[in-house]
């Protein structure tokens, strides 16, 4: 049978019965709302993605971008589904009623949107791309800017990109070189070239908005000289219509290995020295306004990771629910009748680390989109500071961590297919591929992983870090004397100690061992950290689970629930005890991969 989207008892229980999303309703910009509204907009979320995301998922993947005639061709199909998406009010959704929006609060647009990710990330990037580049407008563009350019974005028009990396330059923004020179007022000449730009050339709607970094002539080195700029593909007439080229070139296709249908590019601005951008904010605070976007962009990373890792993990729990193989060990009798794969116990443990990310990741990305709700929508300024607080030490794990965990387990779901796994005959080897992007785009983790430990664990003297302590502190507390929690309860404070003892030690020592030795075991602190929220996470669920346990029916309701207690059983005996060897090799300030010798490889 066709497996879902997502599981909507899940989804329901995570939404409304851990996270309590409906409290958002007490916001006044939500007030004209009501559970109710926002179950029929998430619903339809589900109908589009199934009805025109999901169909084409394997035939875009197998008809990747083209070129002909100088025109990137992509399948119709992509095109369909996009404006399916954004006829439906999707890309304006979260945005003010006067700007065509629904008002909805970003929770009940992101559980709206994973939906569309489960279905069919490539396709849904050039949404995803486009309402980042809106929002990023929105917070730092001028009114005019808005009305040119965000206008048209919001309604599926216009589409949107970030295009940050050069050839020569990746992830290292401070070596951009592309230049922009002054042409009086916010207008300047864009010159240079941009790599690996997702959505970068196409023909799915009349202009593309490349959101740009650039550094004006004379301003400082490094990434304090780079200022942002929206540089179109097409400029506009006096009516607000795309008009005269902008002198953007398309270099070349770039053919991944997953990803297929989301077109990706090299360009080059100002070959023929006509291209313009303008100027969105102050000059040299690009990169500041950036993050915006990024940001952003890091935690809708990790979402489609995730969502991914989701439907590899409902695939293969189908599979292994109907497909005969083999007979449990000690049996002998060929002529007994063959087990369904979900018998054998190295199949759940496969299946159990499947549903532990998908499930546990979808958890933390809506908590994420809820605190962000909070963020900008709760009058006390001690809320919103705290919000912002727990979204700076979160991000990077929830983009870091969860790519990696949610790669591994689609890994496991090509495993539990077997031979099948690997071909395409069925999808998890597609949505294998599509994942592995994920831990390298829009930040590699290796970059998480040292913003964590570098910045983010002692910024404003820890406060962040002290803000995620409390949180994690609070769900001890009411976990504890509850017995059917009490290995996940235990483990989770664990690491937890672990975590506070190795980042005290790892900071006090930071000025004596220096940057290159303290952030060589980085990625071991993001496994650390990474797994200690897992513990929460699931500690949280399995709270809410044993809470509703005793009014639950027989059948589905409760299988569901004690589902959730075992699988935090699971993440408490085979994931949480790794802390103690990550925290073994921090504290010791291991210094095995600073003083490998680069000839000795």
């Amino acid at each position: 049978m066709a497996v879902p989207l997502i599981d909507p008892d899940d989804l329901a229980f995570t939404l409304w019965r851990v996270l309590g999303a409906d409290s958002l309703l007490a916001y006044p910009r939500f007030a004209d709302h009501d559970r109710e509204a926002f179950g029929q907009v998430i619903d339809t979320a589900r109908r589009i993605a199934e009805a025109k995301f999901l169909p084409h998922a394997a035939k875009s993947d197998a008809n990747e971008p083209r070129l002909e005639n100088g025109k990137v061709v992509l399948i119709p199909e992509i095109g369909e589904a996009l404006q399916a998406f954004a006829e439906a009010g999707f890309m304006a959704a979260h945005h003010d009623h006067d700007r065509g929006g629904m008002q909805l609060p970003w929770t009940i647009q992101q559980a709206a949107f994973a939906h569309f990710k489960a279905a069919n990330t490539p396709t849904v990037g050039y949404a995803f791309l486009t309402i980042a580049a809106a929002n990023l407008i929105h917070a730092h563009g001028t009114v005019e800017q808005q009305r040119l350019w965000m206008a048209p974005m919001l309604d599926g028009r216009f589409f949107g990109t970030m295009a940050l990396s050069e050839p020569h330059a990746g992830s290292s923004l401070s070596d951009v070189r592309t230049s922009a020179r002054p042409l009086g007022g916010e207008r300047y000449a864009i010159k240079g070239s941009k790599m690996w730009t997702s959505g970068g050339e196409h023909e799915l709607t009349r202009n593309i908005v490349h959101m740009t970094l650039a550094r004006i002539e004379g301003a400082p080195a490094g990434v304090k000289g780079l200022s942002l700029f929206i540089v179109p593909r097409y400029r506009l007439d006096e009516a607000g219509e795309p008009a005269a080229p902008n002198d953007i070139t398309l270099i070349g296709l770039n053919h991944k290995m997953g990803y297929r249908g989301t077109v990706n590019t090299a360009l080059a601005f100002g070959e023929n020295d006509d291209c313009v951008g303008w100027l969105v904010g102050e000059p040299n605070r690009g990169l500041a306004q950036m993050f915006h976007m990024m940001n952003e962009a890091r935690v809708g990373v990790a979402m489609g990771a995730i969502m991914l890792a989701y439907q590899g993990y409902l695939v293969s729990l189908d599979y292994a629910r109907t497909r005969p193989q083999g007979r449990h060990p000690g049996d002998k009798d060929p002529t007994t009748p063959q087990l369904a794969l979900i018998e054998h116990a190295d199949v759940r443990r496969m299946l159990l680390q499947q549903k532990a990310v998908a499930e546990g990741g979808l958890m933390l990305a809506l908590d994420l989109a809820m605190r962000i709700d909070r963020q900008h929508q709760d009058p006390d300024e001690t809320v919103r500071r705290r919000e912002t607080l727990l979204l700076d030490f979160l991000t990077p794990i929830i983009k870091a961590w969860f790519t990696d965990r949610a790669l591994e387990a689609n890994s496991n779901a090509i495993q539990v297919l077997g031979g099948y796994g690997y071909t395409r005959d069925y999808p998890v080897e597609r949505i294998y591929r599509d994942n592995r992007l994920n831990p390298i785009h829009e930040g590699a983790n290796a970059i998480q992983a040292i913003d964590l430990l570098g910045r983010k664990a002692g910024m404003a003297e820890g406060a962040a870090f002290a803000a995620v302590i409390d949180e994690i502190r609070a769900t001890l507390t009411a976990a504890d004397g509850r017995a059917e929690v009490e290995a996940i309860r235990r483990e989770t404070a664990d690491a937890l100690d672990r975590l506070v003892s190795v980042t005290a030690t790892l900071l006090k020592a930071a000025p004596e061992i220096g940057p290159v030795r303290l952030l060589a075991n980085a990625a071991a602190y993001m496994d650390l950290a990474g797994l200690t929220v897992f513990g929460w996470l699931w500690l949280r669920q399995a709270l809410a689970a044993l809470d509703d346990l005793p009014a639950a029916t027989e059948g589905r309701p409760r299988d569901f629930l004690l589902g959730k207690l075992h699988t935090a059983r699971y993440v408490a005996v085979w994931e949480l005890p790794r802390t103690a060897q990550h925290a073994a090799l921090l504290g010791a300030f291991d210094d095995t991969l600073a003083t490998m010798g680069e000839a000795w490889f």
